[in-house]
């Protein structure tokens, strides 16, 4: 852990209820439709923990794996029974395991997600895809189309955001947008964490610099958007996306110097109505637990929503909706998503790959969020896409 419009939350209710079988997204006792091969791109943590959620599923079996590091995706073989001859490694090794599966799940540092989509779906392969889906704009685009060109082929792409995938704020947003708060005027929200620990004490080499990619802005995105994502899709789910952003982000609190991604921001996001505040913070903070929610309040009532909490809605007796707790919303998100994602393969219909609108928007919001930070003044949506530039690492020294 330390680690839209109504029309689209109707459309992500709708898809999520005709594909799951079950209120806990999982196929019913007995099960014995069609088992679905998938080979997981990137066999790091979240690699594995989402691994065992599709191993669990009996419709789906984890049939290959790829990892740029050969003991990594050794061990995850060994984890999973994946076969040696069905192991690959290295920058490209995933182009061969696409020939061996039917799905690919991509759990790679976010840089690659895009370009590992574009072959994949090239391929005839559906795709779940972890957030942040890109890390630039140029990215969120192609995978916005993408989805669209993949739906129209029968080719499921879906974006594993585990509260998207929760009923309760499926709920709560749906509420949102026929008015049940009435008019949105302001909020905030919340996403603070401990660092994550460094993978490797070699980051000035080209693999050790991997291995800690979530400290490189340019392999993971600043943390807003490999983080905070998480709080910061809610509110774009609640308000659409921000007209105005202004704000500072910066590093104070980490003791060490690696890497170049921020450890806090505090930002004000503008919308056409309303306005909501936001704080995050990425480093041991004397006992400070770890928060990840959000409060919008309207003319008629107040939004709560916990990551991992109760989400509900206070207002007067026409208003009001108890809602309800995912405790690990962590796991239970993305049991629902990996189901939904099973289900649409074995319904052959993708229903236009909902899923993926939300991610991308959400996306683009945090990218506009470090942009506006970082230029230290207050930024139009209009300016941000205008300065928008096409992230490069350099891979030198990385083998194919």
């Amino acid at each position: 852990m330390n680690r839209r419009s109504f029309l689209h939350t109707a459309t992500l209710a709708s898809f999520a209820s005709q594909v799951s079988a079950q209120k806990a997204g999982t196929p019913a006792p007995g099960y014995s439709g069609p088992v679905f091969k998938i080979g997981n791109i990137g066999c790091g943590g979240r690699g594995s923990f989402v691994s065992g959620i599709i191993a669990e599923n009996p419709g789906l079996k984890l049939a290959a794996a790829c990892d740029y590091f050969e003991d990594r995706v050794k061990a995850y073989g060994e984890k999973f029974q994946v076969t040696s001859d069905k192991q690959f490694s290295g920058l490209d090794g995933y182009k061969k395991m696409l020939e061996h599966v039917d799905a690919v799940a991509i759990h790679s540092p976010p840089f690659f997600h895009v370009q590992q989509a574009i072959d994949a779906v090239a391929a005839g392969k559906h795709v779940l895809i972890a957030k942040p889906v890109a890390i630039d704009v140029a990215g969120c685009e192609t995978i916005r189309q993408l989805a669209k060109d993949a739906a129209a082929r029968g080719i499921v792409v879906l974006a594993d955001v585990q509260c998207r995938g929760d009923e309760f704020f499926q709920e709560g947003m749906k509420r949102i947008h026929s008015g049940t708060i009435g008019d949105l005027m302001f909020g905030e929200c919340h996403y603070e964490a401990d660092l994550i620990p460094l993978q490797s004490d070699a980051d000035n080499t080209p693999e050790g610099r991997l291995k800690n990619w979530i400290r490189h802005r340019d392999l993971a995105g600043d943390i807003i958007t490999e983080q905070n994502i998480h709080a910061l899709d809610i509110v774009s789910w609640a308000f659409g996306r921000p007209t105005r952003i202004s704000g500072v982000c910066g590093r104070g609190g980490r003791l060490d110097n690696v890497g170049d991604v921020s450890d806090h921001y505090a930002l004000l996001f503008e919308f056409g109505k309303g306005a909501v505040t936001f704080a995050s913070r990425q480093y041991t903070a004397w006992g400070s637990p770890f928060l990840c929610e959000n409060r919008f309040v309207g003319t008629k009532g107040a939004f709560s929503g916990k990551f991992g909490g109760r989400v509900m809605i206070r207002g007067g007796k026409e208003n009001f909706w108890a809602g309800g707790e995912s405790k690990n919303l962590y796991r239970s998100g993305s049991v629902s998503n990996v189901e939904s994602f099973r289900a649409a393969i074995a319904a052959k219909d993708p229903q236009g790959n909902p899923t993926v609108e939300g991610a991308v928007e959400t996306t683009l919001l945090t990218l506009f969020g470090e942009h506006a930070a970082k230029a230290g003044r207050g930024v139009t949506w209009e300016e941000f896409i205008q300065a928008a530039a096409k992230v490069s690492p350099d891979l030198a020294g990385l083998k194919a």
